[in-house]
């Protein structure tokens, strides 16, 4: 029976280029394991968007000396043309400022008020007397208080990871102002969510998860609520960019919802944009409160308990109001299944650093390379449970010995020997050898095993998996020398082959979430003529807002009428097509080259 599998990746921010370190905490996992759940012949839906309401885009746009829309579009425009060409396959990729979000995200605000787990707190805010206004969280930076580190924002601390009293950070400064400015807290009143009321049920949510849930994101969650509580948090902010608060009161015009309570709920807001313009209007409840339905929240450590103890507590607090008044009708929103938070990925032995220049960014590194050879390094480098380190010399090593030399070539040497000796056919055989059953067995037993790793989001031990596998068929063929055989004995030499195929026929399938480019490449010299995987494509969606750009994707023919997870049915006679090299050969002074790139 299918599953109902639903891929919500982080939201960006809009306000800086997309690294090979967020690919690799979000974008590419959610996209290995949506591909992986569409072979199986599960219905999925992988969603996320740009978040352009975060004081981060209005900083950029402050920077910029340009409006925050035109620096949101700008930057929106540039995560999908990344994401199609390294092959994020979003069925859909929006943005929180859309008429759609705004309605979902208020409707959240109105059901938590309803419930009563809202309350008006005065509390003091820094404020700025040189630009008379109140300044966001972001726009104040000093000393963190717990850990001593620069750099803290007023409400948390990235060194240390803690949620910070604004009262009582050290030397505050407005990041807008410079060292001249003196900040001031005044009082202003906002909302809060009392996340204390929820407390006992986010605990009781994590440990039923302790199974599967990993231990750097099961442990963290629960050793922050033990230190600290759930504590009520403001979910308002005096801000002029972002969505209004749906309560119609004098003062709270010019107050909008805070950016961490709202961009999260575009994981439920995305799901019925997707069915508003796929023309499936309420097919997102097949994701939302089908409780058979299982939700991925793909993000990086920095988002992990956000996701794991706040996301869930504002879904409780909900309850079924959210339907109630979105669709008049009393049912719950089901919670998120799994939070496979990666760790961080450095450069070259550092932190990755836009300011100064010391990364590598999605679409640069696709002018040079090709997104398969990005993609695989990004995986087995892939930072699951400890940060882990992008390494050029490493990479061009990888993409030499592994990709091209274990599984490019036996793909390539196999599909081209049999096209010039067997009349582009694969050959016909009468029986297969003990030996070739032997191989045969172990390809299928992957499906199983790789599957496994795959479904626990191990992406890392499900690429390597499957690499031992094509190691395994390279030993086969180094013992059975098909290219010596033919000499003497072509019918035995065609048992080789065609065992050999139909192992790499396999083969291509499991390795397909990961190098999805060269997969279909592949599928194609093997005669098949319906794809893998469907293609991308933009569209605009027009609103009471404006115009907004999405990424769409459009699931392959294949997919819509059976499974594509089993070992290969090849035939022998099936006729092939023209085979030609997969991966490209990398020179040893590429690491060297793109090194000197860095910092400057």
């Amino acid at each position: 029976m299918p599953e109902n599998i639903l891929i919500a990746v982080a939201w960006p921010y809009a306000n800086a280029e997309i690294h090979v370190g967020n690919l690799t905490g979000s974008h590419l996992p959610g996209d290995i394991a949506a591909r992986y759940h569409r072979l199986k012949g599960n219905n999925v839906l992988m969603i996320t968007g740009t978040d352009a309401h975060g004081t981060p885009v209005t900083l950029a746009a402050d920077k910029a000396g340009k409006s925050v829309e035109e620096v949101y579009r700008f930057y929106h425009e540039g995560f999908i043309d990344l994401f199609q060409k390294i092959g994020i396959t979003y069925d859909l990729y929006t943005t929180t400022h859309s008429e759609n979000h705004f309605k979902v995200s208020q409707t959240i605000f109105l059901a938590l008020l309803k419930n009563g787990f809202l309350f008006k707190k005065t509390e003091p805010q820094w404020f700025s007397p040189g630009l008379n206004r109140f300044l966001p969280d972001r726009y104040i930076e000093g000393t963190c208080y717990i850990c001593s580190a620069d750099g803290a924002r007023s409400d948390q601390c990235d060194a240390c990871g803690n949620v910070l009293d604004p009262a009582k950070l050290v030397n505050p400064k407005s990041k807008i102002e410079g060292d001249a400015s003196s900040p001031e807290l005044r009082d202003t009143e906002h909302y809060f969510i009392d996340l204390s009321k929820l407390e006992p049920d986010v605990i009781k949510y994590l440990k039923d998860r302790a199974d599967y849930m990993r231990d750097t994101v099961l442990g963290e969650s629960l050793r922050k609520i033990e230190a600290e509580g759930l504590r009520p948090r403001a979910i308002t902010r005096d801000l002029d960019w972002g969505i209004p608060v749906p309560v119609g009161e004098a003062g709270w015009e010019t107050k909008k919802l805070y950016v961490w309570f709202e961009a999260v709920i575009g994981y439920l807001s995305a799901p019925i944009e997707w069915g508003q313009v796929s023309g499936q209007k309420e097919a997102w409840r097949e994701w939302w409160i089908n409780p058979e339905a299982k939700q991925f929240n793909f993000i990086g450590k920095d988002n992990i308990f956000f996701h794991t103890s706040l996301w869930p507590a504002e879904l409780m607090g909900v309850g079924s109001a959210f339907m109630e008044i979105f669709a008049g009708e009393e049912v719950p929103l089901i919670l998120p299944y799994d939070v496979p938070a990666n760790q961080f990925m450095n450069l070259e032995g550092k932190k990755i650093s836009g300011s100064r220049n010391w990364a590598v960014w999605g679409r640069d590194v696709l002018t040079r390379y090709d997104p398969d050879a990005v993609r695989y390094y990004l995986t087995v480098n892939m930072p699951e449970a400890k940060d882990s380190d992008w390494d050029w010399a490493e990479f061009v090593t990888r993409n030499n010995n592994e990709l091209v030399a274990t599984w490019g070539n036996l793909a390539n040497r196999v599909l081209a020997f049999c096209y010039k000796n067997w009349d582009g056919r694969v050959p016909d055989v009468d029986s297969l050898r003990p030996a070739d059953l032997e191989l045969l067995a172990a390809i299928e037993n992957g499906f199983h095993t790789v599957g496994a790793e795959l479904e626990a989001v191990r992406l890392r031990s499900a690429l390597g998996e499957t690499m031992k596998l094509a190691t395994l068929v390279n030993q086969y063929l180094d013992v059975n020398a098909p290219w010596s055989a033919i000499k003497t004995d072509k019918a035995e030499a065609g048992k080789t082959i065609y065992t050999a195929l139909k192992a790499i026929d396999s083969l291509k399938v499991m390795f397909a979430p990961f190098l999805p480019f060269t997969c279909e490449r592949l599928h194609g010299f093997f005669g098949y003529e319906t794809p893998l995987f469907g293609e991308q494509y933009t569209e605009t969606v027009k609103d009471s807002l404006g115009e907004h750009l999405v990424l769409r994707y459009r699931v392959g023919q294949i997919a819509n009428l059976s499974p594509q997870w089993k070992p290969s049915e090849l035939k022998p006679g099936t006729k092939l097509n023209q085979p030609g090299p997969l991966f490209k050969k990398l020179e040893e002074n590429v690491a060297e080259e793109e090194r000197a790139r860095l910092g400057k």
